[in-house]
């Protein structure tokens, strides 16, 4: 399917990206991914916006990964979607019989009709030939679209918590006994807190957490009545020609507003032995994951325990390359990978068992991934999570958070840096 291309130059970028996702919640389904111009290792666009279906695979049945394979060779064009943490059940002898309130397919994908690509003050335009026509109009009203604020208006809103604190102090406790029985070295353990009978307007949840946030994998998507709202920091996985980058993060440390108490902070987090155990545990996961597609000798660790600075939170940040021939399929390198270490654990199959095991609520979207395939075979995909997921249909509102368990771990400070975790979101919520 041939595109219509155009570039055009910005005098305010900053304006027209606020601008381009109001405009764009007309569409039925739509993905708009942020950088905030953080300066991120091998960020290639600021913002991304692909709307309107042209095409669409969205299943839950057993060989998505090959469904999405064989999508990805017919359309040779570009696709924005996500995988959902539950295809772990495709890929390996696995369930998921958790409670699951918000209902989002567990793969979803679409060749959008119009795609917005923006480097510093230079736009993109992609629109297939059947809405070229449209082009100039869509510009048109781009431009006089008027912003809405991103103060959230206040609604009742009564938020829950699916595991309670004594019973997250228990199940820790019970998985740390797995771990000093040999069972697994760490395991990412997460609770949902949600909300029921909930009625927001999803766009300003998603202005007001980009903007207390400002992360680099930023992600508002709208597939009908689903929505995410994403404050992520994490890159799961990215390919550029046949270079594949993964930066797993694992170790978070809170700001502070003092400058000597926040440079501290930093420090500690970089000295700390647990978090760099953690950190150094799910980068010898990514390095096998990533040698299963890699070529000979070329996994490679590009940076060990970097530490890397967001609004609300310090992170611990590692960097690990390979790379592919180039016939290596791009879903290949998917699915030898999925799901994301830093969100399962080492080993990866048992950690997953004992997290269905322990946790209450079926992940879903939740530390799953969203993002986009070129029509090169190159892709970008971060890490759902500090994000809110909502059913529009049901009035169902979810957040999820979690952290790593290690043999380290004291239960009481895992829950803490939890809360820590879902502080922007708890801001943001506490007006409703």
């Amino acid at each position: 399917m041939l595109r219509c291309s155009r570039s055009i130059t910005l005098e305010q970028p900053e304006l027209f990206k606020q601008q381009l996702l109001q405009w764009a919640q007309y569409a039925r389904e739509l993905v708009f991914m942020d950088s905030n111009n953080y300066p991120h290792l091998y960020a290639e666009y600021d913002c991304l916006l692909a709307l309107e279906a042209f095409t669409v695979l969205k299943t839950d049945d057993s060989g998505a990964f090959e469904s999405l394979h064989q999508y990805q060779i017919r359309s040779k064009d570009w696709l924005f979607g996500y995988l959902s943490y539950d295809l772990k059940n495709d890929l390996e002898e696995l369930t998921s019989q958790n409670y699951d309130g918000l209902g989002f397919p567990e793969l979803y994908f679409f060749q959008p009709k119009k795609l917005f690509l923006l480097k510093g003050n230079v736009l993109e335009l992609h629109y297939l030939n059947l809405c070229d026509d449209e082009m100039d109009d869509d510009l048109s009203a781009i431009f006089k679209t008027k912003l809405c604020s991103s103060e959230v208006p206040s609604v009742s809103l009564t938020i829950e918590s699916r595991i309670s604190r004594d019973t997250y102090l228990e199940r820790t406790a019970e998985m740390l006994a797995h771990i000093h029985r040999g069972d697994i070295y760490e395991a990412n353990f997460c609770q949902e807190f949600y909300a029921e009978s909930a009625e927001i307007d999803p766009l300003q949840v998603y202005l007001k957490l980009n903007q207390i946030s400002e992360p680099p994998f930023a992600t508002f998507l709208k597939l009908d009545t689903h929505y995410l709202m994403s404050a992520s920091p994490e890159r799961y996985l990215k390919k550029l020609g046949t270079i594949v980058i993964s930066q797993p993060i694992k170790g978070t440390a809170p700001r502070h507003a003092d400058v000597h108490q926040d440079e501290a902070a930093k420090r500690d987090l970089e000295q700390n032995p647990k978090e760099r155990s953690e950190n150094i545990m799910i980068v010898d996961l990514v390095r096998n994951d990533l040698s299963r597609t890699a070529t000979k000798g070329s996994v490679t660790v590009e940076e060990l325990c970097g530490i890397y600075s967001f609004k609300q939170v310090h992170q611990m940040i590692s960097t690990i390359t390979s790379e592919v021939a180039p016939e290596t399929s791009p879903v290949a390198i998917l699915q030898t990978t999925f799901p994301m270490g830093s969100m399962t654990g080492a080993p990866k199959i048992s950690a997953m068992q004992l997290i269905e095991k322990f946790e209450e609520t079926k992940r879903g979207l939740y530390s799953g991934t969203v993002g986009y395939f070129t029509p090169e075979g190159d892709f970008d995909f971060n890490v759902v999570i500090r994000s809110v997921l909502y059913n529009a249909e049901r009035n169902y509102l979810s957040f999820s958070v979690g952290s790593a368990i290690t043999a380290e771990a004291i239960p009481e400070r895992e829950y803490e840096e939890c809360l820590l975790k879902a502080k922007a979101i708890f801001e943001i919520l506490k007006a409703f």
